[in-house]
């Protein structure tokens, strides 16, 4: 997938402002109401895996249902949590992710699931990532692991929600010539996702900042 030298790039470009401005309106320093405490993960590690099809329950909120390719796999690790809410989050921000990898693979520049799980505020950044494969004429292959989900609500009632993704199994293939270019295997390949996420009067939890760190989950 070559995500550090080409993509990554591209995510980091959501401004981390958004992320910071959820740390609380008051004075003094509550700058670590954004960042995930060992202690906020609670029972959110669960050691079996997280369905890949869409949660239960979205109807109500019109949640589109997104499907990948056989060709690609997104295995989400331990991510359930005891709280409804936190769960909530965890779920709408799994979706977030995974209508990114559909768009993708279907060469679909203005997916309306990439715009439903996202800000006006992320939603650009996200359209960029995208354009780079429909330009380059490419899709996913392989699977990539989604893991180490730590979640929690802010002082501002923001979610945030922080995971890992492990990409070295995952490669792009050329739709036209069928070349396959795998991803390397390296640190920098299992990268940690630090999102913010406000709930909206639908009860959908959007992203609203994104910032991803290459190697930062070891």
């Amino acid at each position: 997938m070559n995500r550090p030298a080409r993509l990554v790039a591209v995510a980091l470009t959501v401004s981390t402002a958004l992320l910071l401005t959820a740390c609380g309106s008051g004075g003094g320093d509550d700058s670590s109401s954004d960042k995930i405490k060992g202690a906020d993960a609670g029972g959110e590690k669960a050691s079996a895996s997280a369905s890949a099809s869409a949660p239960a329950g979205q109807d109500a909120a019109g949640r589109p249902k997104i499907t990948l390719s056989r060709e690609f796999q997104a295995n989400f690790e331990g991510w359930t949590n005891s709280d409804p809410k936190l769960q909530a989050i965890l779920n709408d921000g799994r979706e977030e992710l995974r209508s990114e990898y559909a768009a993708v693979i279907e060469a679909d520049l203005n997916s309306s699931a990439v715009a439903f799980y996202n800000s006006d505020a992320t939603l650009a950044t996200a359209h960029k990532w995208i354009k780079q494969f429909v330009d380059d004429d490419e899709s996913l292959i392989g699977s990539v692991r989604a893991f180490d989900p730590q979640v929690h609500i802010n002082d501002t009632g923001s979610g945030v929600l922080f995971y890992c993704v492990d990409e070295r199994k995952a490669s792009t293939k050329n739709r036209r010539t069928a070349k396959i270019t795998t991803t390397a295997d390296k640190p920098e390949n299992v990268i940690q996702y630090r999102n913010r996420l406000d709930k909206n009067p639908q009860g959908v939890w959007k992203t609203t900042s994104s910032t991803v760190v290459p190697g930062a989950c070891g």
